[in-house]
């Protein structure tokens, strides 16, 4: 029955991490993008219908008098540069939206050198937007209206108070739309005030919708982080999965926010407070590009009368801090699955430690040493319990051979003496066993929390969220991610896995100790491609281990 239960643990253990290490879920590949009708920087989504400028919005039977569309060829095409301690934005008067959001603080790749990470990138073909609109209730945004931009640039330095971009449109029926956008100098959040005023003599209705669209990448870099539109509706996280064009959802009721998240980034969109009815369309454009609107309910505006709603936006990294700050629920983004109820207090734990110590690799051993003692009173018993086990070898090899026609009887003699020693066959696999949930949760962080991207620790291991490599090869290695290179790190893991096993009693069974013997090359095999500060994280462990086997070893029975 051991036998049984070590090898369908060890087999389990195989295939999860294979799983994860092969099979890891890829973003599907997207139709190819439709070309717009024309070669401009603003090009609207293909699907989009053109707009004339002199025809007015479709009307509601019952909605009364909706706001008419821009006039058109009168506003010249703007932009507004944005510069703060933490990003670099480009916004647009036609819209309005975003042409460009860079982060200054996070780059393409570890190099000094590398480019700042590019949130949003709009583009003949291809790009990103979002925006807040005033009109009817139809679940799309029209991304050719015009505004008057107030100013052309905006710099924002450290202790300053926040500056704001206004833009603003008029209409022949005297319909007066203002857009505040609200920048801060120590936050990836901007505050949107949109305003209608109605300097006309009939009374129009509307709704203050808002939406983003994002261009997905082909294919996911993290093992399990999401890639894709998330809402947060009912204190409950919703990931809108969306594979076919043209496939769309709908969501009705109290929405706290929307928002499209990759691998380490994210934006998002938290509508007005407090919350009321809304409903959110999310789609897969034509061209493979995701859509969310949000469409609360409508409002109608008086002659002589102004009526606002606020939104706001959030464009950066998934980072705990800055997401807390935000509020709304907006840190639920970050979500380790099944793992979360672990992960999130060891990120918080990871993250407070490298405020003091500055070094992710050293908080990772700190966090392990912490977790190694919580853990030492179980493990001090298991190891005691297969020093036991060590002296029953000889009795139990009697056993075997008395009743080797007998396999009840055998097991059952076996049981009776692991009962009357007080003996757990299983100690052996428990160490192992009680640290799994840990590896997993810190599997997932280190496959998507922002905090470990691009971390270093020592010498050549300079991101703890890649492999580990030592002088980095010319060419490919079958079954090892690129770069290939020497995995020192992981080789080091083996080496102290293995005198692990050299120091665990050997099992009665010849076939539990074969098994046994060889975790530490198939853990090894596996580690290869995982994360560097995972394999940190086990190697650690298995130092500390070593340690606590040999006190117990020498310690007189």
């Amino acid at each position: 029955m051991e036998k049984r239960t070590i090898l369908a643990f060890v087999l389990s253990f195989v295939v999860l991490i294979g799983w994860s290490l092969l099979f890891a879920p890829k973003e599907a590949e997207r139709p190819p993008q439709n070309e717009p009708a024309a070669e401009s920087a603003l090009s609207a989504p293909a699907e989009t219908q053109a707009v004339d400028p002199a025809a007015p919005q479709p009307v509601a039977p019952s909605a009364g008098p909706q706001p008419p569309a821009d006039p058109g060829g009168q506003i010249a095409q703007k932009e507004v540069v944005i510069e703060t301690p933490l990003y670099r934005a480009v916004m647009t008067n036609v819209g309005p939206t975003f042409k460009s959001f860079k982060l200054k603080r996070y780059r393409e790749t570890n190099s000094p050198e590398s480019p700042w990470i590019e949130l949003l990138r709009h583009m003949s073909g291809a790009g990103d937007f979002t925006g807040v609109q005033f009109g009817d209730q139809a679940l799309s945004l029209d991304q050719n209206l015009a505004f008057e931009a107030g100013v052309d640039s905006l710099t924002l330095t450290e202790g300053g108070g926040p500056q704001e971009v206004v833009f603003e449109r008029r209409t022949p029926e005297g319909l007066v739309h203002r857009q505040v956008y609200r920048f801060s100098a120590g936050s990836y959040a901007v505050d949107v005030e949109s305003e209608v005023r109605n300097e006309g003599t009939a009374p129009v209705t509307g709704a203050f919708k808002a939406g983003l669209t994002a261009v997905p990448p082909k294919e996911k870099k993290g093992y399990y982080s999401y890639v894709g539109l998330v809402l947060y509706q009912d204190r409950s996280l919703e990931e809108v999965k969306l594979e076919d064009p043209s496939e769309q959802k709908q969501f009705n009721g109290r929405i706290n926010w929307l928002a499209y998240e990759d691998d380490y980034f994210m934006r998002a969109l938290l509508p007005p407070e407090p919350l009321t009815e809304g409903r959110v369309q999310a789609e897969m454009l034509a061209n493979g590009w995701l859509q969310g609107v949000y469409v609360p309910s409508a409002v109608t505006v008086g002659a002589g009368q102004a009526v606002s709603a606020k939104y706001g936006l959030y464009l950066g990294p998934r980072d705990l801090g800055s997401l807390k700050e935000v509020g709304r629920d907006l840190d639920r983004v970050v979500d380790f699955g099944w793992t979360d109820i672990i992960a999130k207090p060891l990120l918080h734990l990871l993250r407070f430690f490298n405020q003091y110590i500055h070094n992710y690799g050293f908080s990772i051993i700190l966090l392990t040493i912490l977790v190694k003692i919580l853990f030492w009173p179980l493990t001090h018993k298991s190891y005691k319990s297969m020093k036991e086990m060590q002296k029953l070898q000889p009795r139990l090899a009697k056993i075997r051979e008395k009743y080797k026609d007998n396999k009840e009887m055998m097991n059952r003699e076996m049981m009776g003496l692991y009962k009357t020693y007080k003996v757990n066959p299983m100690s052996g696999c428990l160490p192992m066993i009680i640290q799994i949930p840990v590896f997993f949760a810190l599997f997932r962080i280190l496959g998507s929390a922002i905090e470990l991207r691009h971390a270093p620790f020592l010498l050549w291991i300079d991101d703890l969220s890649a492999p580990d490599r030592l002088f980095q090869f010319p060419f490919d290695i079958p079954l090892m991610a690129p770069p290939s290179g020497i995995p020192v790190l992981t080789l080091l893991m083996g080496a102290s896995m293995f005198i692990q096993q050299k120091m665990t009693p050997t099992p009665g069974d010849p076939a539990q100790a074969k098994i046994m013997m060889f975790l530490p090359l198939i853990f090894t095999f596996m580690f290869i491609n995982f994360p560097s500060g995972l394999v940190l994280y086990w190697l650690v462990n298995n130092v500390l281990s070593i340690g606590q086997q040999y006190r117990i070893q020498k310690k007189p029975a």
